[in-house]
């Protein structure tokens, strides 16, 4: 079973995401938006899977910062748009595990999975 984890390496979130990984004896492979860019296709297949409202950080800055237009009409397509151009504003960390995918931080969640 391959895990992957995406997301920014500098997000609290990240790191206890990590950490939990690390101290679980999990094999993950990490993959950095800001050095790797977001795979478009895996982007896709959470959005569609999850949904945009659970992939895309709606109490971030970076969602704060949208129009407000645009955040009224927000819709799969316009997620996708916003999400390529700014990584920041995906949930992190968003987990593949091979049969499972999650987005977000939730260690009880976690142990079920893993």
């Amino acid at each position: 079973m391959t895990t992957t984890i995406y997301g920014i390496k500098n997000c609290d979130t990240m790191k206890k995401a990590m950490t939990w990984l690390d101290a679980q004896g999990v094999d993950y492979r990490f993959h950095d938006y800001k050095k790797e860019g977001v795979p478009e296709a895996r982007l896709r297949e959470w959005l569609a899977t999850l949904g945009w409202e659970t992939v895309i950080n709606r109490r971030g800055t970076t969602w704060r910062k949208l129009d407000a237009t645009l955040r009224d009409n927000m819709d799969r397509e316009q997620a996708l748009a916003v999400a390529m151009d700014n990584p920041s504003i995906i949930k992190r960390p968003i987990l593949e595990t091979g049969t499972a995918l999650r987005a977000g931080f939730n260690e009880q969640d976690w142990k079920q999975l893993i």
